[in-house]
């Protein structure tokens, strides 16, 4: 089992969905944190309405502070947007996806934004799952 960790910058959009989308996908065979270097008050609401369309519920869900521990415990940290302020962990797997942040987006752009993620998800959750596994 491997543990992700999506980190973004406000943890108010882009990982929040992303940690959701994974959890779904993975069903169980891998775990998920989301976590932001400047964690804003909420999630966007166009977010949390995008993900609503399709069956996943982030209403009750917060944005938090990106830890080390957290970073020390995933097995791969995807970055979108954070920049030099994720930590860095030697020895951890490190991925940068280049996602808009949807603060200023349309219901129409989330959810465009909402199906890239899904299909990065399904494409790292091929990765995990191989042969390789974690590595």
């Amino acid at each position: 089992m491997a543990n992700a960790l999506f980190v973004c910058l406000h943890n108010a959009g882009r990982s929040q969905m992303s940690r959701a989308l994974f959890e779904r996908a993975a069903d169980g065979r891998h775990e998920a944190e989301a976590a932001g270097t400047q964690p804003a008050e909420r999630l966007h609401p166009t977010v949390v309405e995008a993900m609503a369309e399709i069956g996943i519920d982030l209403a009750g869900r917060r944005p938090q502070l990106l830890t080390r521990e957290m970073a020390e415990r995933a097995d791969v940290v995807v970055t979108m947007g954070c920049g030099d302020e994720c930590p860095y962990i030697p020895g951890k797997r490190y991925v940068d996806w280049d996602l808009q942040d949807p603060a200023e987006m349309s219901i129409e752009e989330v959810r465009g934004l909402r199906d890239d993620i899904a299909r990065r998800v399904d494409g790292l959750l091929v990765e995990l799952d191989g042969p390789e596994g974690v590595g």
